[in-house]
Protein backbone atom coordinates (compact mmCIF):
# COMPACT_ATOMS: atom_id res chain seq x y z
CA UNK A 1 0.00 0.00 0.00
CA UNK A 2 1.25 3.48 -0.92
CA UNK A 3 0.50 6.17 2.22
CA UNK A 4 -0.79 9.47 0.70
CA UNK A 5 -1.41 12.96 1.23
CA UNK A 6 -4.00 14.90 -0.77
CA UNK A 7 -4.12 18.76 -0.85
CA UNK A 8 -5.90 21.07 -2.51
CA UNK A 9 -7.23 24.56 -1.22
CA UNK A 10 -11.21 24.22 -3.13
CA UNK A 11 -13.24 21.66 -0.85
CA UNK A 12 -15.20 20.65 -4.19
CA UNK A 13 -11.78 19.81 -5.73
CA UNK A 14 -10.17 17.61 -2.33
CA UNK A 15 -13.47 15.51 -2.02
CA UNK A 16 -13.37 14.48 -5.32
CA UNK A 17 -9.48 13.57 -5.31
CA UNK A 18 -10.32 12.03 -1.93
CA UNK A 19 -13.54 9.86 -3.48
CA UNK A 20 -10.64 8.90 -6.29
CA UNK A 21 -8.09 7.73 -4.13
CA UNK A 22 -10.62 5.43 -2.29
CA UNK A 23 -10.82 3.90 -5.58
CA UNK A 24 -7.69 2.88 -6.24
CA UNK A 25 -6.89 -0.25 -4.44
CA UNK A 26 -2.97 -0.03 -3.44
CA UNK A 27 -3.63 3.48 -1.81
CA UNK A 28 -4.75 4.46 1.41
CA UNK A 29 -5.82 7.88 2.12
CA UNK A 30 -3.17 9.43 5.43
CA UNK A 31 -4.86 12.66 5.01
CA UNK A 32 -6.10 15.57 3.25
CA UNK A 33 -5.69 19.36 3.76
CA UNK A 34 -6.55 22.35 2.20
CA UNK A 35 -2.76 24.13 2.34
CA UNK A 36 0.56 22.88 1.78
CA UNK A 37 1.65 24.27 5.56
CA UNK A 38 -0.91 21.73 7.02
CA UNK A 39 0.44 19.00 4.95
CA UNK A 40 4.09 19.45 6.08
CA UNK A 41 2.47 19.47 9.78
CA UNK A 42 1.04 16.21 8.80
CA UNK A 43 4.36 14.85 7.44
CA UNK A 44 6.25 16.03 10.52
CA UNK A 45 4.24 13.07 12.28
CA UNK A 46 3.38 10.45 9.28
CA UNK A 47 4.91 8.76 6.74
CA UNK A 48 3.98 9.47 3.27
CA UNK A 49 4.88 7.59 -0.36
CA UNK A 50 2.66 9.42 -2.50
CA UNK A 51 1.49 13.25 -2.39
CA UNK A 52 -1.49 14.47 -4.76
CA UNK A 53 -1.21 18.41 -4.71
CA UNK A 54 -2.68 21.27 -6.34
CA UNK A 55 -0.60 23.94 -7.59
CA UNK A 56 -2.08 27.38 -7.28
CA UNK A 57 -3.13 27.83 -3.41
CA UNK A 58 -3.15 31.10 -1.03
CA UNK A 59 0.32 31.21 0.69
CA UNK A 60 2.64 29.05 -0.76
CA UNK A 61 2.25 27.05 -4.03
CA UNK A 62 2.55 23.30 -5.05
CA UNK A 63 5.92 23.93 -6.35
CA UNK A 64 6.95 25.86 -3.87
CA UNK A 65 6.03 23.27 -1.44
CA UNK A 66 7.53 19.98 -3.19
CA UNK A 67 10.70 22.34 -3.76
CA UNK A 68 10.98 22.87 -0.24
CA UNK A 69 10.81 19.23 1.06
CA UNK A 70 14.43 17.81 2.11
CA UNK A 71 13.14 14.28 1.54
CA UNK A 72 10.63 14.11 -1.28
CA UNK A 73 7.61 11.72 -1.53
CA UNK A 74 6.58 10.40 -5.59
CA UNK A 75 4.50 13.21 -6.60
CA UNK A 76 1.47 13.77 -8.58
CA UNK A 77 0.32 17.41 -9.59
CA UNK A 78 -3.44 18.05 -10.22
CA UNK A 79 -4.45 21.40 -11.73
CA UNK A 80 -6.35 23.99 -13.93
CA UNK A 81 -3.44 25.14 -15.45
CA UNK A 82 -1.22 23.92 -18.11
CA UNK A 83 1.78 26.23 -17.78
CA UNK A 84 3.40 25.18 -15.04
CA UNK A 85 4.12 21.69 -16.78
CA UNK A 86 7.38 22.57 -17.88
CA UNK A 87 8.43 23.92 -14.31
CA UNK A 88 7.62 20.78 -12.92
CA UNK A 89 9.71 18.62 -14.93
CA UNK A 90 12.30 20.09 -12.93
CA UNK A 91 10.54 18.98 -9.83
CA UNK A 92 10.80 14.70 -11.26
CA UNK A 93 7.10 14.76 -10.45
CA UNK A 94 5.80 11.31 -11.61
CA UNK A 95 2.86 13.15 -13.34
CA UNK A 96 0.97 16.05 -14.22
CA UNK A 97 -2.91 16.19 -14.51
CA UNK A 98 -5.02 18.71 -15.79
CA UNK A 99 -8.78 19.42 -14.22
CA UNK A 100 -11.21 17.91 -14.90
CA UNK A 101 -8.93 14.98 -14.48
CA UNK A 102 -11.42 11.69 -15.44
CA UNK A 103 -11.07 8.17 -13.61
CA UNK A 104 -9.10 6.08 -16.29
CA UNK A 105 -6.44 9.46 -16.71
CA UNK A 106 -6.33 9.37 -12.45
CA UNK A 107 -5.43 5.35 -12.50
CA UNK A 108 -3.12 5.65 -15.47
CA UNK A 109 -1.66 8.61 -13.22
CA UNK A 110 -1.14 6.08 -9.89
CA UNK A 111 -0.08 2.92 -11.87
CA UNK A 112 2.36 4.70 -12.97
CA UNK A 113 3.32 5.86 -9.19
CA UNK A 114 3.07 2.39 -7.75
CA UNK A 115 5.97 0.99 -10.42
CA UNK A 116 8.01 3.92 -9.18
CA UNK A 117 7.17 2.74 -5.69
CA UNK A 118 7.74 -0.71 -6.22
CA UNK A 119 11.27 -0.50 -8.13
CA UNK A 120 12.32 1.98 -5.10
CA UNK A 121 11.66 -0.71 -2.69
CA UNK A 122 13.45 -3.38 -4.35
CA UNK A 123 16.63 -1.45 -4.97
CA UNK A 124 16.56 -0.07 -1.10
CA UNK A 125 19.35 -1.34 0.56
CA UNK A 126 20.35 -0.91 4.62
CA UNK A 127 23.82 0.45 3.90
CA UNK A 128 24.60 3.80 6.48
CA UNK A 129 26.82 6.06 3.67
CA UNK A 130 28.63 7.27 6.38
CA UNK A 131 30.44 3.88 6.84
CA UNK A 132 31.48 3.64 3.10
CA UNK A 133 34.53 5.81 3.26
CA UNK A 134 35.40 4.44 6.76
CA UNK A 135 35.87 0.80 5.34
CA UNK A 136 39.26 -0.68 4.13
CA UNK A 137 38.75 -3.12 1.32
CA UNK A 138 39.20 -5.96 3.31
CA UNK A 139 35.87 -5.28 5.38
CA UNK A 140 34.04 -5.03 2.41
CA UNK A 141 31.48 -7.84 1.90
CA UNK A 142 30.71 -9.25 -0.75
CA UNK A 143 26.79 -8.02 -0.17
CA UNK A 144 27.62 -4.25 -1.21
CA UNK A 145 28.08 -5.34 -4.48
CA UNK A 146 25.89 -7.84 -5.20
CA UNK A 147 24.01 -5.06 -7.29
CA UNK A 148 25.48 -4.24 -10.32
CA UNK A 149 23.30 -1.20 -11.11
CA UNK A 150 21.46 1.37 -9.89
CA UNK A 151 18.31 3.59 -10.84
CA UNK A 152 18.39 7.24 -11.74
CA UNK A 153 15.61 9.60 -12.50
CA UNK A 154 16.00 11.60 -15.42
CA UNK A 155 12.99 13.77 -16.42
CA UNK A 156 10.10 11.54 -16.21
CA UNK A 157 11.85 7.94 -16.21
CA UNK A 158 13.89 5.85 -14.45
CA UNK A 159 17.62 5.03 -16.14
CA UNK A 160 19.46 1.92 -15.79
CA UNK A 161 22.85 2.94 -15.33
CA UNK A 162 25.41 -0.17 -14.70
CA UNK A 163 28.50 0.59 -12.28
CA UNK A 164 31.14 -0.56 -14.61
CA UNK A 165 29.78 2.41 -16.93
CA UNK A 166 30.46 4.97 -14.46
CA UNK A 167 33.89 7.01 -14.83
CA UNK A 168 32.95 9.58 -12.36
CA UNK A 169 30.27 11.16 -10.34
CA UNK A 170 30.20 15.17 -10.24
CA UNK A 171 28.41 17.02 -7.43
CA UNK A 172 26.29 20.14 -7.96
CA UNK A 173 24.36 21.36 -5.05
CA UNK A 174 21.24 19.20 -5.28
CA UNK A 175 21.75 17.70 -8.64
CA UNK A 176 24.43 15.01 -9.64
CA UNK A 177 26.48 14.34 -12.94
CA UNK A 178 27.09 10.68 -14.03
CA UNK A 179 30.00 10.44 -16.60
CA UNK A 180 29.80 7.67 -18.41
CA UNK A 181 31.69 5.72 -20.98
CA UNK A 182 29.09 4.96 -23.27
CA UNK A 183 28.32 8.17 -23.65
CA UNK A 184 29.83 11.61 -24.46
CA UNK A 185 27.24 13.50 -22.20
CA UNK A 186 27.04 13.23 -18.49
CA UNK A 187 23.58 12.08 -16.72
CA UNK A 188 21.88 15.22 -14.37
CA UNK A 189 19.39 13.51 -11.80
CA UNK A 190 18.14 15.45 -8.68
CA UNK A 191 20.49 13.49 -5.97
CA UNK A 192 23.01 14.00 -3.38
CA UNK A 193 26.44 13.17 -3.30
CA UNK A 194 25.70 11.28 0.19
CA UNK A 195 22.84 9.53 -1.28
CA UNK A 196 24.68 8.03 -4.33
CA UNK A 197 27.65 6.71 -2.25
CA UNK A 198 25.49 4.24 -0.57
CA UNK A 199 25.14 2.29 -3.62
CA UNK A 200 28.26 2.45 -4.89
CA UNK A 201 30.54 -0.21 -3.42
CA UNK A 202 34.38 1.02 -1.92
CA UNK A 203 36.97 -0.11 -3.22
CA UNK A 204 35.62 -0.06 -6.56
CA UNK A 205 34.07 3.66 -5.96
CA UNK A 206 36.03 6.31 -4.07
CA UNK A 207 34.74 9.56 -2.66
CA UNK A 208 38.28 11.78 -3.74
CA UNK A 209 36.59 15.24 -3.18
CA UNK A 210 33.81 16.65 -1.61
CA UNK A 211 32.26 17.37 -5.52
CA UNK A 212 33.87 14.14 -6.67
CA UNK A 213 33.45 9.82 -6.43
CA UNK A 214 35.49 8.23 -9.13
CA UNK A 215 35.61 4.44 -10.07
CA UNK A 216 38.96 3.80 -8.70
CA UNK A 217 39.92 1.46 -12.21
CA UNK A 218 39.95 4.50 -14.15
CA UNK A 219 42.69 6.38 -11.96
CA UNK A 220 45.70 6.95 -14.70
CA UNK A 221 48.21 8.57 -12.73
CA UNK A 222 47.83 10.40 -9.09
CA UNK A 223 49.94 13.96 -8.04
CA UNK A 224 49.78 14.97 -4.47
CA UNK A 225 46.35 17.14 -4.97
CA UNK A 226 45.10 15.75 -8.01
CA UNK A 227 44.22 12.67 -9.94
CA UNK A 228 43.91 12.04 -13.62
CA UNK A 229 41.53 9.56 -15.18
CA UNK A 230 42.27 7.28 -18.64
CA UNK A 231 39.68 9.65 -19.92
CA UNK A 232 42.49 12.61 -19.84
CA UNK A 233 39.93 14.05 -17.12
CA UNK A 234 41.77 15.98 -14.00
CA UNK A 235 39.97 16.05 -10.85
CA UNK A 236 41.08 17.49 -6.99
CA UNK A 237 41.69 15.22 -4.20
CA UNK A 238 40.30 17.12 -1.19
CA UNK A 239 42.52 17.29 2.08
CA UNK A 240 40.76 15.50 4.24
CA UNK A 241 40.30 12.72 1.37
CA UNK A 242 43.80 12.29 0.61
CA UNK A 243 44.53 9.56 3.14
CA UNK A 244 42.02 7.75 1.88
CA UNK A 245 43.22 7.72 -1.84
CA UNK A 246 47.08 7.20 -0.43
CA UNK A 247 45.72 3.85 1.35
CA UNK A 248 44.22 2.80 -1.89
CA UNK A 249 47.22 3.32 -3.79
CA UNK A 250 49.62 1.08 -1.25
CA UNK A 251 47.16 -1.36 -0.97
CA UNK A 252 47.25 -1.85 -4.93
CA UNK A 253 51.60 -1.61 -4.75
CA UNK A 254 51.22 -4.45 -2.36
Amino acid sequence: MMRCLAIDDEPLALSLLVDNISKVPFLELVASCGDPFKAIEIMQRESIDLIFTDIQMPGLTGLQFIEGLISRPIVILITAYKQYALQSYDLDVVDYLVKPVGMDRFIKACNKANELFQLKKSMSRPINPDQVLSQKPSEQTPAMAAVDYLFVNIGYSLEKVTLEDIIYIEGLRSYINIHLTSQPQPLLTRATMKSIEAYLPAPAFMRIHKSYIIATRQIRRMKKNELTLLDGTELPIGEIYRPIVNDLIRNQLG
